[in-house]
């Protein structure tokens, strides 16, 4: 089915289906959301109500619209649908993982990078608004919060940004987190001897009939976000694998501590 023939008896343009399709853009009529629903041939009702509902709360926060235009196109609907997941599953080998940095570690990666990546102070500010913000709106979502499980790879945790004072709270932010009972945080150590990815990954369990989103980053910098079954279970496996490889959760906390006496 073409775009032109989707929009037919509704009020929506092609370009405006386009950008629904791609995350940029909410059905403002919902009587169009249900028009598509039907012409799509979904007819069961827990699924058309988890829809309604999830484009209701979407108009309801659209504060990530303030932040597009410094975001890249591939992150607008991903991040847009962070904090609608039941549980986000997350690998970071080389950084620190977005949804656990203090602002101040978040501040010292941008202006780490800033002189290759000519970036400017606009920029970084709303970049690292964006990040606190995300982690706010996944973190402390009423009346349940997201259920967040991150695999931390330790060369990231290693990598200094902004300092020793910057670090050592970065720890004790990571500590106080994964002593929170909806958030679980394994390190993957350098010795371990089993799987690691090589880049980082998100998986989003969106419930209520929805299917998985995966969001990859490449070595290029892009980011690739598909709800594709054999992509999804493709990165699934990975994340699973390294489940095994990694420190046990309640192990964080003293790990962290041993990082901090380090520097």
């Amino acid at each position: 089915m073409t775009r032109k023939q989707a929009i037919q008896g509704t009020k929506l343009s092609e370009a405006a289906l386009q950008r629904i399709e791609t995350g940029s853009l909410n059905f403002r009529n919902v009587g169009d959301l249900k028009k598509l629903l039907a012409k799509y041939g979904v007819d069961d009702e827990e699924v058309i109500e988890a829809f309604l509902d999830l484009n209701r709360d979407a108009i309801n926060q659209d504060w990530v619209t303030q932040y597009r235009s410094q975001v890249h196109p591939a992150m607008q609907g991903f991040v847009g649908l962070e904090a609608e997941a039941e549980e986000i599953r997350a690998y970071h080998p080389q950084v620190i993982h977005g949804l656990i940095q203090t602002k101040g570690y978040a501040q010292a990666i941008f202006e780490d990078e800033r002189p290759l990546q000519e970036t400017t102070s606009e920029f970084i500010q709303y970049n690292v608004a964006l990040r606190l913000e995300r982690k706010e709106r996944v973190l402390r979502r009423e009346p349940k919060p997201v259920k967040l499980w991150v695999i931390q790879g330790e060369a990231g945790l290693r990598s200094t940004y902004g300092g020793a004072d910057v670090m050592r709270e970065q720890y004790e932010e990571i500590t106080r987190l994964s002593k929170l009972s909806h958030v679980k945080i394994q390190v993957l150590p350098l010795n371990s001897p089993g799987y690691r990815a090589t880049n980082d990954l998100a998986i989003l369990d969106l419930g209520a009939g929805l299917p998985p989103m995966v969001s990859v980053d490449n070595p290029w910098g892009a980011v690739s976000t598909s709800d594709k079954p054999g992509e999804v279970a493709r990165f699934t496996r990975r994340f699973d694998y390294m489940i095994a490889s990694a420190l046990p959760p309640e192990d964080t906390p003293q790990f962290m501590k041993r990082l901090a006496g380090e520097l």
